[in-house]
Protein backbone atom coordinates (compact mmCIF):
# COMPACT_ATOMS: atom_id res chain seq x y z
CA UNK A 1 0.00 0.00 0.00
CA UNK A 2 1.37 3.34 -1.08
CA UNK A 3 0.82 6.08 1.35
CA UNK A 4 1.00 9.74 -0.41
CA UNK A 5 2.79 8.03 -3.25
CA UNK A 6 5.31 6.03 -0.82
CA UNK A 7 5.42 2.32 -0.47
CA UNK A 8 5.35 1.16 2.80
CA UNK A 9 7.24 -1.72 2.83
CA UNK A 10 10.98 -1.64 3.37
CA UNK A 11 12.27 -4.96 3.59
CA UNK A 12 10.66 -9.04 3.34
CA UNK A 13 12.64 -11.74 5.28
CA UNK A 14 11.71 -15.02 4.48
CA UNK A 15 12.86 -17.25 7.51
CA UNK A 16 12.61 -20.92 6.70
CA UNK A 17 14.74 -24.29 8.11
CA UNK A 18 16.64 -26.38 5.49
CA UNK A 19 15.75 -29.82 6.96
CA UNK A 20 11.86 -29.57 8.59
CA UNK A 21 8.74 -30.70 6.68
CA UNK A 22 6.82 -27.74 7.65
CA UNK A 23 9.36 -25.25 5.76
CA UNK A 24 8.95 -28.00 2.55
CA UNK A 25 6.70 -25.93 0.41
CA UNK A 26 8.46 -22.75 0.75
CA UNK A 27 11.70 -24.24 0.03
CA UNK A 28 10.52 -25.46 -3.11
CA UNK A 29 8.60 -21.85 -3.43
CA UNK A 30 11.88 -20.30 -3.24
CA UNK A 31 14.18 -22.92 -5.40
CA UNK A 32 11.32 -23.47 -8.19
CA UNK A 33 8.90 -20.84 -8.57
CA UNK A 34 8.81 -17.70 -10.37
CA UNK A 35 6.62 -15.63 -8.28
CA UNK A 36 9.72 -14.97 -5.61
CA UNK A 37 11.95 -13.32 -8.86
CA UNK A 38 8.92 -11.90 -10.21
CA UNK A 39 7.73 -10.22 -7.21
CA UNK A 40 11.20 -8.89 -6.68
CA UNK A 41 11.17 -7.24 -10.38
CA UNK A 42 7.91 -5.87 -9.62
CA UNK A 43 9.00 -4.59 -6.67
CA UNK A 44 12.26 -2.86 -6.70
CA UNK A 45 12.29 -1.00 -3.36
CA UNK A 46 11.18 -3.74 -1.58
CA UNK A 47 14.78 -5.55 -0.37
CA UNK A 48 14.12 -9.73 0.03
CA UNK A 49 16.10 -11.10 2.40
CA UNK A 50 15.78 -14.86 2.20
CA UNK A 51 17.42 -16.85 5.57
CA UNK A 52 17.18 -20.33 7.05
CA UNK A 53 16.34 -20.89 10.59
CA UNK A 54 17.53 -24.07 11.90
CA UNK A 55 14.86 -25.94 13.50
CA UNK A 56 12.29 -23.44 13.47
CA UNK A 57 8.83 -23.18 11.44
CA UNK A 58 8.43 -20.64 7.83
CA UNK A 59 7.67 -17.40 8.34
CA UNK A 60 7.65 -14.31 6.18
CA UNK A 61 8.16 -10.31 8.17
CA UNK A 62 8.08 -7.57 6.22
CA UNK A 63 8.92 -4.25 7.86
CA UNK A 64 7.45 -1.24 7.31
CA UNK A 65 8.77 3.25 7.01
CA UNK A 66 7.08 3.39 10.32
CA UNK A 67 8.77 0.80 12.19
CA UNK A 68 6.33 -1.47 12.79
CA UNK A 69 6.63 -5.21 11.32
CA UNK A 70 4.50 -7.80 10.97
CA UNK A 71 4.85 -11.44 11.04
CA UNK A 72 2.89 -14.38 9.04
CA UNK A 73 3.92 -18.15 9.98
CA UNK A 74 3.88 -20.07 6.63
CA UNK A 75 4.44 -23.52 8.49
CA UNK A 76 2.88 -26.66 5.62
CA UNK A 77 0.49 -24.09 3.22
CA UNK A 78 0.52 -24.12 -0.08
CA UNK A 79 2.22 -22.22 -3.04
CA UNK A 80 -1.13 -20.36 -3.40
CA UNK A 81 -1.12 -18.92 0.16
CA UNK A 82 2.63 -18.01 0.21
CA UNK A 83 2.35 -15.80 -2.70
CA UNK A 84 -0.93 -14.41 -1.06
CA UNK A 85 0.90 -13.49 2.55
CA UNK A 86 3.26 -11.75 0.39
CA UNK A 87 0.71 -9.40 -1.59
CA UNK A 88 -0.57 -8.88 1.49
CA UNK A 89 2.52 -7.95 3.17
CA UNK A 90 2.92 -5.65 0.44
CA UNK A 91 -0.37 -4.04 0.25
CA UNK A 92 -0.92 -3.20 4.41
CA UNK A 93 0.58 -0.18 5.81
CA UNK A 94 2.04 -1.95 8.82
CA UNK A 95 0.22 0.03 11.09
CA UNK A 96 -1.73 -1.11 13.89
CA UNK A 97 -5.77 -1.09 13.79
CA UNK A 98 -7.36 1.57 16.35
CA UNK A 99 -10.25 0.60 18.00
CA UNK A 100 -12.22 3.70 18.44
CA UNK A 101 -15.90 4.01 19.94
CA UNK A 102 -16.16 0.70 19.61
CA UNK A 103 -15.94 0.25 16.18
CA UNK A 104 -12.41 -1.02 14.43
CA UNK A 105 -10.64 2.01 12.67
CA UNK A 106 -7.33 1.62 10.52
CA UNK A 107 -4.99 3.59 11.99
CA UNK A 108 -3.98 5.53 8.50
CA UNK A 109 -6.88 6.85 7.70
Amino acid sequence: MATRGIQQLQKLYIRYCEHGGSSSTLRTYIQSSPHLIDFATNNPNVKIIVKPRHGHHPYILGEYITGQSKQICVKNVDQKRIKKVMEMLRNTSGRKIVRLGGKAVRGDC
